[in-house]
């Protein structure tokens, strides 16, 4: 969508794009306009819920994910599981973004 915007003329055109996306997403002191990496920011994200799971299990939302998807064990160590919701697949995809960080 974003690209579309910058680079679109108009209903079934396409425009050029004369630079690349991940040029786009560098820093502006790197010479980049500073566009979020969509994926990593998806990730960033999903990885916090994560990360809230693991350190405030009491939270009503954590009880009821432990409730529904791990009951007996840890979030480090649950399973997608059988039918898992759009939500909770989403948790466990970013869950190595937690792994890569935790010490």
């Amino acid at each position: 969508m974003v690209s579309r915007f910058w680079w679109g003329h108009g209903e079934g055109k396409r425009g050029i794009s004369w630079v690349s996306w991940k040029q786009l997403c560098r820093p502006k002191c790197d010479g980049g306009l500073g566009f979020r990496n969509f994926e990593l920011f998806n990730d960033a994200l999903l990885g916090k819920q994560a990360w809230r799971l693991v350190v405030e299990p009491d939270y009503l939302w954590a009880r009821v994910m432990k409730a529904q998807y791990y009951h007996m064990g840890e979030f480090m160590s649950a399973e997608v599981g059988h039918r898992p919701s759009y939500t909770w697949r989403s948790i466990m995809g970013a869950r190595g973004v937690l792994e890569r960080g935790l010490r």
